[in-house]
C-alpha cells in the first residue's frame, strides 16, 4: 500500500512540476555570440513605489540607450508578459521595453491594496507616474506608449492627458465602445453557429439576451460562454488560439521568469480586479465622445478577426480621430493580439514607421 501512495505522490509531483515548473524567477540576460553577457543591455525584474503602491515590471533591451517603450497590458488584471515571451516580437532589438504590471496584477498583486484605489483615474495616474520614472531613469524627454486591449483604455487617456510625455501612442486592439463591441460580436457568433447548425452553442448564447439589458450583459461577461465561443470561432485572444486553458492559463504557469508564487498571483490578481468597478468603468467609455483628438502621433494595430474589441469599431473611430500623424494597420491573420500573432510585421511597423514618425506601411 505504501508503494502505491509513493507512486501517486511521485506522479502528482511530476505533474505539478510540469504545470508549475519550479523557478527562482530570474530574468534571462541578453548574451552575445560567445554566450557572454551583452554589454550595454538590460534585462531585469524590478519593483518601485508608484503612487503609494509597490508595483513590479520587467525591463528589457539589448541597448539601454535605445528609445523606451512602455507596454500597458490588457485585462483588467491580466498580464501579457508571458505571451510576449512566448510569441517574441523581439522589440528589445530596437527599444528598451517596460512590461509594467498594473496595481493588483501579477508582480503588483497585493490583497491589501485598498479597493477604492482600483479605479480608472488612479490607473491612468499610475501610467503617467511609470512614464516619468522611465523618462528619468533612461534620461529621455519622451517615450513611446503602447496599449493592448484594456491597456488601450488607459493608454489613450494617458496620451490625451499628457501628450508632452510621448513620442507616439500605439494602440493594439483599441477599445472604442465596448458595450457595442460585445453586441456586434454576439450577433456575429450567433450567425456563425446558425450557419454551421450548432444548436448547442446557439442555445448557450441565447441564455444571455445581452441586447435586452445590462444585467444580461453582465451575466454573459461573467460566464464561460463568451470566451469559449470566441476562441472556438477564432475571434478571441488569437485567431489560432482554440482555448483559454491551453492558450493562456497553462502558458502563464510555465513562464519561469516569474516565481511559482508570482505565477499564481497572476490569477489571484485577475480575481481581485473582478471585485472592482474597473470593467464597469471601461464599458461606460466612448472613445468617439471622450477623446476626439490626440496631440501625439497615433498608430492603430488591428486584427482582421478581432471581435474582442471589434475591428470595425476601431476602424470607424480611427477615421474620425484627429491627430498630427496617424496610421491604421490591418493584420490579415490576427484577431485580438497582432503583436503576438504576426510579430515580424508588427516589428517592421514599429521600426520603419513609428520610430520615424511616418505611415508608409499603413493601410491605404
Amino acid at each position: 500500500m505504501w508503494l502505491i501512495f509513493l507512486m501517486i505522490f511521485i506522479l502528482l509531483a511530476v505533474i505539478g512540476n510540469i504545470l508549475l515548473p519550479p523557478s527562482l524567477g530570474k530574468v534571462k540576460p541578453f548574451l552575445n555570440e560567445k554566450g557572454e553577457f551583452l554589454e550595454g543591455s538590460i534585462s531585469e525584474k524590478t519593483f518601485i513605489k508608484i503612487n503609494g503602491t509597490n508595483q513590479g515590471m520587467f525591463i528589457k533591451g539589448k541597448d539601454e540607450t535605445k528609445p523606451v517603450l512602455l507596454f500597458v497590458h490588457g485585462g483588467p488584471g491580466m498580464s501579457d508578459y508571458f505571451l510576449a515571451e512566448q510569441y517574441a516580437a523581439d522589440l528589445e532589438d530596437e527599444f528598451v521595453v517596460c512590461y509594467w504590471e498594473q496595481r493588483g496584477t501579477g508582480l503588483s498583486y497585493n490583497p491589501d491594496i485598498p479597493l477604492d484605489t482600483m479605479n480608472t483615474e488612479q490607473f491612468v495616474s499610475d501610467v503617467i507616474e511609470v512614464t516619468n520614472y522611465l523618462r528619468d531613469r533612461f534620461r529621455q524627454d519622451k517615450i513611446y506608449l503602447m496599449g493592448h486591449s484594456w491597456g488601450t483604455y488607459l493608454g489613450i487617456k494617458a496620451a490625451a492627458q499628457a501628450p508632452e510625455l510621448y513620442n507616439a501612442y500605439i494602440a493594439m486592439s483599441q477599445i472604442v465602445n465596448q458595450s457595442e463591441s460585445e453586441k456586434i460580436a454576439y450577433t456575429y457568433m450567433l450567425e456563425q453557429y446558425e450557419k454551421s447548425g450548432n444548436t448547442d452553442k446557439i442555445n448557450q448564447l441565447l441564455k444571455y439576451p445581452i441586447q435586452a439589458s445590462d444585467e444580461s450583459l453582465e451575466a454573459y461577461l461573467n460566464s464561460s460562454v463568451r470566451d469559449n465561443a470566441m476562441h472556438e470561432l477564432g475571434i478571441g485572444t488569437m485567431h489560432n488560439m482554440d482555448t483559454v486553458i491551453m492558450g493562456i492559463f497553462l502558458p502563464s504557469l510555465r513562464c519561469i521568469e516569474y516565481t511559482q508564487l508570482e505565477r499564481i498571483n497572476i490569477w489571484r490578481g485577475k480575481a481581485f480586479s473582478s471585485q472592482t468597478d474597473l470593467r464597469k468603468e471601461m464599458y461606460g467609455f466612448s472613445a468617439v465622445e471622450e477623446i476626439p483628438e490626440l496631440k501625439t502621433p497615433v498608430y492603430f494595430l488591428a486584427g482582421k478577426y478581432d471581435y474582442t474589441c471589434c475591428y470595425s469599431l476601431q476602424k470607424e473611430y480611427f477615421n474620425t480621430l484627429k491627430s498630427p500623424i496617424k496610421g491604421f494597420y490591418t493584420f490579415e491573420e490576427s484577431a485580438h493580439s497582432p503583436l503576438f500573432e504576426e510579430p515580424c510585421k508588427a516589428k517592421r511597423i514599429l521600426c520603419k514607421d513609428v520610430l520615424n514618425g511616418i505611415v508608409t506601411m499603413a493601410d491605404e
